[in-house]
């Protein structure tokens, strides 16, 4: 998936039967929300952990939503400094997730996650697994994307379905 500069793209990831399911919801990544929230269907309706949707906009940030108990949308993003994009000012706002304007690069200028880092801990990946991915200086957000699909087992079919 890497080589692809400004590459964005939106997938529904589920797993009905226990096997990986990739589905491909846009080429370029939605700036429509409440689209993407539909497309997680209905809280309840279907096996746990629930499907989650992953978008990657521009290589420069990823944002992940999934149902959580009693159905509320649980949300992460790789960098909530993002907000000069539509999407990442959409998910910080809509979900309220804090964001230190003033300290939130570090000297190298990483980004700051913010939102439900245990929104793969169902998967096995915790929080404390994942933060060094969403962490890390040297990924691209569909970098780091790829690295939770194959820590979580999908990456063959994240692959197949983005095309890269």
């Amino acid at each position: 998936m890497a080589g692809q500069e400004g590459a964005s793209w939106a997938v529904r990831v589920d797993r009905p039967g226990g096997r990986w399911r990739v589905e491909l919801l846009a080429d370029d990544a939605g700036d429509e929300l409440p689209v993407l929230e539909r497309a997680l269907g209905e809280p309840g309706a279907g096996a746990w952990p629930p499907p989650f949707v992953v978008v990657v906009d521009s290589r420069l940030y990823f944002v992940v939503l999934r149902h959580g108990p009693g159905g509320m949308v649980r949300a992460l993003i790789s960098d909530a400094t993002m907000q000069e994009w539509v999407l990442g000012a959409e998910v910080v706002e809509r979900y309220g997730i804090g964001v230190d304007e003033d300290g939130a690069f570090d000297d190298d200028e990483t980004g700051w996650p913010g939102g439900d880092l245990d929104v793969f801990a169902d998967d096995g990946l915790p929080a404390d697994e994942l933060r060094p991915i969403v962490t890390a200086d040297d990924l691209w957000a569909d970098e780091m994307v790829a690295r939770v699909a194959a820590r979580l087992g999908f990456a063959d079919e994240l692959a197949a379905a983005v095309g890269r």
